[in-house]
């Protein structure tokens, strides 16, 4: 094989490791000269995308070309981040922009360029493309998200098996100039609060008042189960589901469990999170209103 046809093969082998896309730098190391580009160009075997970035073969790429295009026209030393990383962990739809991060500062054309010095915990590579990892970008993008969104991302992190919410809090070491470690740490305690049970019936007690009930006994044996609280008059039965943001198909199975036997018997099984109560206690309060009324009549 000669030289130019090895060439060819390393180059067509980049792209297709590339999703399709190179860039001049990357074909400069490969052995081609500006004429040699310009003359790929012109016979429509390149076509460029962004600055110094082109696709091989047909002017058509995926998303993921776009993404590797936009990391390319970055330098060496990029990778993708913020909403264009979280797109492609996953966890977030997509947006328009693309989002790059590099030490070096570049501002290509249609790329929103981020300058910093990442650690090398926080780069790694999905399908292909140097990215942010799913930590760090969960931090990056959480300044321009509600408390919902964010809320939203961590769960399908978790869905997708990429960082579960302890191994996210574990992670969120202090670093200046890093807002978002402040807020996924402020929305994971609403899920991961902690509670006593006697603190939890100093909260759920005013709120069973103010919706009209009676007042129930606590931590006490229905149907064979310690229930935290019990409304007999009403034959109700509140459950608080446990402290952890990320509960275990076992644990879930029994709570499935115990509300079936209260129901067998005729009881209604509520079940509200330790943080509703802590944080949503109207909502908590209109539920437990509209049951109390249901029962009454």
């Amino acid at each position: 094989m000669d030289h130019l046809t090895q060439r060819g093969s390393a180059a067509r082998a980049l792209s297709r490791r590339q999703h399709g896309v190179l860039a001049g730098w990357q074909l400069h190391e490969l052995g081609y000269g500006r004429d040699a580009i310009k003359h790929r160009i012109a016979s429509g075997r390149l076509f460029p995308l962004l600055r110094g970035v082109y696709a091989v073969g047909r002017r058509e790429v995926t998303q993921h070309g776009w993404w590797m295009a936009a990391v390319l026209a970055c330098g060496p030393d990029a990778v993708l981040s913020h909403g264009s990383a979280a797109a492609l962990w996953g966890i977030r739809p997509l947006s328009g922009a693309l989002h790059v991060s590099a030490p070096r500062f570049r501002r290509p054309r249609g790329v929103v360029a981020h300058r910093r010095l990442l650690r090398d915990v926080d780069i790694t590579r999905h399908r292909g493309i140097p990215v942010t990892s799913v930590i760090c970008t969960v931090i990056d993008i959480a300044p321009g998200l509600s408390r919902n969104e964010l809320e939203g991302a961590v769960n399908e992190a978790d869905k997708l098996d990429l960082v579960d919410p302890e191994g996210l809090r574990a992670a969120l070491t202090p670093q200046r100039g890093r807002p978002g470690i402040a807020k996924v740490r402020t929305t994971l305690d609403r899920r991961t609060f902690t509670m006593t049970d006697s603190e939890l019936e100093r909260r759920l007690l005013p709120i069973a008042r103010r919706a009209g009930l009676p007042k129930p006994l606590t931590q006490v044996y229905v149907n064979g189960r310690l229930v935290d609280f019990y409304f007999p008059e009403l034959g109700m039965v509140v459950e608080t589901d446990g402290l952890r943001y990320h509960r275990t198909p076992a644990q879930q199975a029994r709570d499935r469990v115990r509300d079936q036997a209260h129901f067998a018997a005729d009881l209604i099984p509520l079940r509200f999170t330790r943080a509703q109560v802590r944080f949503e206690p109207a909502h908590v309060e209109e539920v437990l209103a509209a049951v109390a009324a249901r029962r009454g009549r």
